[in-house]
């Protein structure tokens, strides 16, 4: 799966998930356990658009690489000489 096919609510689902299964680790005073279903609505729509702001800085820094790397040969395949 790539970056592109990530959708935003799955990604914001998913880091909601993981940030109050890993609170107790970290001691943090949050509020009790609660599911995607229970965070208020306007909380929902700031954590999909973080996440699609993510998403679009990942796809853009990968490009970026991907680009940079276009001028040099594949593995195994450089000419050498002049």
């Amino acid at each position: 799966m790539s970056i592109q096919e990530v959708a935003p609510e799955q990604l914001a689902e998913l880091f909601h998930h993981y940030h109050q299964a890993l609170a107790p680790d970290f001691q943090c005073a949050s509020k009790p356990s609660e599911t995607w279903d229970q965070v208020p609505t306007q909380e929902k729509s700031r954590l999909v658009a973080a996440a699609r702001l993510a998403l679009l800085e990942l796809t853009a820094t990968a490009q970026q690489h991907e680009d940079s790397r276009r001028y040099f040969a594949k593995p195994g395949n450089a000419e050498w000489g002049c």
